[in-house]
């Protein structure tokens, strides 16, 4: 088995040690390739202005990371077409599909970018260009192969021209229209082909070489050779979802044995069947089985006192009953309560979180989801959804409430923070306090939350604008409390300015604590917020086109959630994907 994912940049090891093996199958398989070309790799992935192209690179790898086979793309946007520099594959027995599956993904990105097609170089098949007969054994294997897709060599032209005088074996350049009737005119075409030269070559073209070949470009439009190896109609456009363009969907296994039957407790098993119920029809979401983490990831956030007492009151709790907090020691907070039941009050922030048999092992699942999906974003995903409940923004180092536990978007954001810096944005309707007293005093993770003013909206003591974080950690704290009414383009003009925040911090990774109760109805809100107004708030946060991690928050109006998540998913992903 094998996968096909798009390697963005140099700044994962995994995408780093994909790069390494790129290079090394160019420089054994392409020996005319000087090793400063080969070296510039990464270079052209993250610089594209320096080189005029905007560079793709496709990978096909397995389970192990190995490298089977690679596509390199140069896309103009300025020109509006794609150039296929090189598409190889490891020579190998199991080697079968791997090339027609790398150039089905390139054809279905360059339809994605709406260019007028692709392309790319080929050897010629012609003996009287080519004498060597297993070179043009392999030129003709070559030209049948992209002869399935409709790509033919453009004629009628010098580009196949030596450049230097009597060399041999010099290439056509080949166009696929990508199912397109027509093609492109003489006056684009000598642009594009002008580009081709100038960008790929340089000043590799002897003089007067590149206005020679331009100029040979005389039919308008463009003639194609016809096909001469397939006799079948050429092969259509497909879509392809590559590992990058999918969603992994990673759903706390264990959140439904949390189910409090009181009246007025919203936050129930329902949110998660309402949410996988309007998601169910988007094909880009693929589940993945949720990895437990050992509970030191816990404490790296939490005070491990806190989730030792979490632990225990919980064990102790009979089954079918809950614990609420009622006392609230803080006039000698140094010295709590022996009594367990009694000592709720110490850790908690509020007399409606309860304490239950299942809270912490619930809490445990939705932890490791989230971490889950961290771990993902390391394998080459570029969105994962974490749906868990209980929620966890609300939790603080050392106190639970607002029906959070353990602060799973920051257990996640602490995970990501060793491997570079976090921006955690948080959308739920009441601000996150928790995340706010975790990263307060630090610089690696900037925290923005987008909530309720604290005046009206819980938790009530924090979410203020003048809490800017402390020590290392200040200005790398901002808060947006918005008042009691807004519709959805009010709401989008304060996302914008976080955003622009974001994009100032630069960070590696992106983490959004999602809620849905800033939803028109929701029992937990006061703004008017509808399904189009989640659709364009994701289009919003996928245009960073960062790694991203959702983890779900808020959200209890069940009958609108499934409508709700369906729209921001689909935005998100087309904000990350639009060209």
């Amino acid at each position: 088995m094998f996968r096909i994912r798009r390697v963005y940049d140099n700044t994962l090891a995994l995408d780093r040690a994909a790069i390494a093996q790129v290079q090394d199958i160019l420089a054994q398989q392409f020996s005319d390739l000087s090793r400063k070309e080969i070296d510039s790799l990464p270079a052209k992935l993250l610089n594209p202005l320096k080189y005029q192209f905007r560079t793709l690179l496709f990978v096909v790898d397995n389970s192990r990371n190995d490298i089977k086979g690679f596509a390199l793309v140069n896309y103009a946007p300025d020109l509006n077409f794609s150039y296929l520099d090189f598409l190889s594959v490891q020579p190998a027995r199991n080697a079968g599909g791997i090339g027609g599956a790398l150039y089905e993904r390139v054809r279905d990105e360059a339809k994605n970018l709406k260019v007028c097609g692709i392309f790319m170089e080929c050897l010629p098949d012609d003996a009287g260009l080519c004498p060597d007969k297993e070179t043009l054994r392999q030129n003709r294997a070559r030209l049948r192969f992209y002869e399935r897709y409709g790509v033919v060599p453009i004629i009628n032209t010098a580009y196949e021209t030596p450049l230097q005088e009597g060399g041999d074996c010099p290439p056509y350049l080949l166009f696929d229209r990508l199912g397109a009737k027509k093609v492109p005119g003489r006056e684009a075409a000598r642009h594009i082909v002008r580009a081709i030269l100038t960008r790929k070559y340089g000043t590799s073209c002897p003089a007067g070489y590149i206005d020679m070949v331009v100029d040979s470009f005389q039919d308008d439009p463009l003639r194609l050779r016809p096909l001469r190896y397939i006799k079948t109609e050429p092969l259509a456009v497909q879509r392809v979802l590559s590992l990058e363009q999918r969603i992994a969907l990673v759903v706390n296994d264990k959140h439904d044995i949390h189910h409090v039957n009181e009246r007025g407790y919203v936050e129930a098993p329902v949110r998660i069947r309402s949410i996988l119920k309007g998601i169910g029809s988007v094909d880009f979401f693929e589940q993945q089985r949720v990895r437990r983490f050992q509970e030191r990831a816990i404490t790296a956030v939490h005070d491990p006192k806190f989730v030792d007492y979490l632990k225990r009151v919980c064990a102790k709790v009979e089954p079918g009953h809950s614990v609420y907090p009622y006392v609230f020691p803080i006039r000698n907070a140094a010295r709590p309560p022996k009594d367990l039941p009694v000592r709720a009050g110490y850790y908690c922030i509020d007399t409606f979180t309860p304490l239950n048999r299942n809270a912490y092992v619930a809490a445990r699942g939705a932890v490791d989801c989230a971490l889950t999906c961290a771990s993902l974003l390391f394998e080459g995903y570029r969105i994962c959804y974490a749906l868990v409940r209980p929620p966890g923004h609300h939790a603080e180092r050392k106190v639970f409430g607002g029906f959070c536990y353990f602060n799973s978007t920051a257990v996640a954001a602490h995970y990501l923070s060793r491997h570079g810096t976090v921006a955690v944005l948080d959308i739920d309707y009441h601000h996150g306090n928790g995340t706010q007293d975790i990263f307060y005093e630090r610089a690696d993770v900037f925290t923005l939350s987008i909530h309720g003013h604290p005046s009206f909206a819980y938790p009530y003591f924090s979410g203020f604008a003048d809490e800017k974080g402390e020590g290392p950690g200040l200005h790398y704290n901002k808060n947006y409390p918005l008042p009691e009414k807004i519709d959805g383009e009010e709401y989008r003009l304060v996302l914008g300015r976080a955003l622009k925040r974001i994009q100032t911090f630069s960070p590696r990774f992106l983490l959004v604590a999602l809620g849905y109760d800033p939803a028109k109805n929701d029992p937990t809100g006061t703004w008017s917020l509808e399904a189009t107004d989640f659709y364009k708030n994701g289009l919003l946060i996928g245009s960073l086109r960062l790694p991203t991690l959702i983890v779900q928050e808020g959200g209890y109006r069940t009958r609108s959630l499934g409508a709700n998540a369906r729209s921001f998913f689909k935005g998100l992903w087309e904000g990350m994907h639009r060209p």
